[in-house]
């Protein structure tokens, strides 16, 4: 192991040692099968420590999304390929930067699993706290040129831990990014579809182009 994979196997420990209170952990279900040595699962199979680009996803999975069965290809990836979050994001990835997610890095903001639905909300304050625990500390360690954001959530929490005023859209979000140690941090719209559908709103391709303009910071 090098020294980044180390750094980011002791925030993974961290992860592991604690739970916030009101919600439950990754190993809490299917037998732990879903346990990994990263903050998130989502990493297994993107994890390239010394990427350029570092994805920061809002979270992981909730507890209703935890079937009575493993599924072997989230067991497999770390992320369901079906999904058309994960879909989309490979697709963008591909067509601004030339890379798959195996090239780059990618994490959940929110580590741990919440109750109900993918749906639920998370409060400002745990995913504020998750950022300063978890996120900041990754980017720091990994120091990638950029940090792509996906969601004004997951950007919120990121600009507040680095003492900075929230923005209320997607759109003042896409003029917000901000320098950050060695990286510039993005917020893009979610990769779901409807994050999509709202960006792209009158049948025009916005997300494309907005994902364009990060390729001159690299």
């Amino acid at each position: 192991m090098n020294k980044k994979e180390i750094l980011l196997l002791e925030l993974a420990k961290k992860r592991q040692s604690k739970i916030y209170s009101g919600y439950t952990s990754i190993g809490d279900y299917n037998d732990g099968a879903y346990e990994c040595d990263y903050v998130s699962p989502y990493s297994i199979s993107s994890h390239n420590v010394d990427s350029d680009i570092l994805v920061v996803l809002q979270d992981w999975c909730s507890e209703e999304g935890f079937g009575k069965n493993v599924c072997e290809e989230t067991l497999k990836y770390g992320y369901t390929p079906s999904v058309k979050t994960n879909i989309y994001l490979k697709e963008l990835l591909l067509e601004n930067f030339d890379l798959t997610l195996e090239n780059i890095y990618s994490t959940n903001l929110f580590p741990y699993i919440k109750s109900g639905s993918m749906n639920n909300n998370i409060p400002a304050k745990d995913l504020l706290n998750s950022a300063k625990e978890f996120t900041i500390p990754m980017i720091k360690i990994i120091r990638p040129k950029l940090v792509i954001c996906l969601g004004k959530a997951t950007f919120n929490a990121i600009r507040k831990a680095c003492g900075l005023k929230v923005i209320y859209s997607i759109e003042e979000g896409l003029e917000s990014h901000f320098p950050y140690f060695n990286s510039q941090i993005f917020c893009q719209s979610h990769t779901g579809q409807l994050g999509r559908n709202n960006r792209n709103r009158g049948g025009i391709n916005r997300v494309s182009g907005d994902w364009n303009i990060m390729f001159n910071f690299l």
